[in-house]
């Protein structure tokens, strides 16, 4: 759970700096995207330890 707690720590640092420093960049929607996709990986691999299957 140490890397799904990382991964979650990843995403949320990352979706935080899109709505502070980072939120006027052109490039704040990749960040938001690449924040979205850790959160769903986060999601998945707990899912999967939760199951048995990781």
């Amino acid at each position: 759970m140490v890397l799904v707690a990382f991964i979650v720590f990843s995403a949320s640092g990352i979706l935080a700096l899109t709505f502070g420093p980072l939120k006027a960049t052109p490039q704040v929607g990749i960040f938001r995207l690449l924040a979205g996709v850790q959160f769903l990986a986060a999601l998945a691999l707990a899912g999967a330890r939760v199951m048995g299957y990781a």
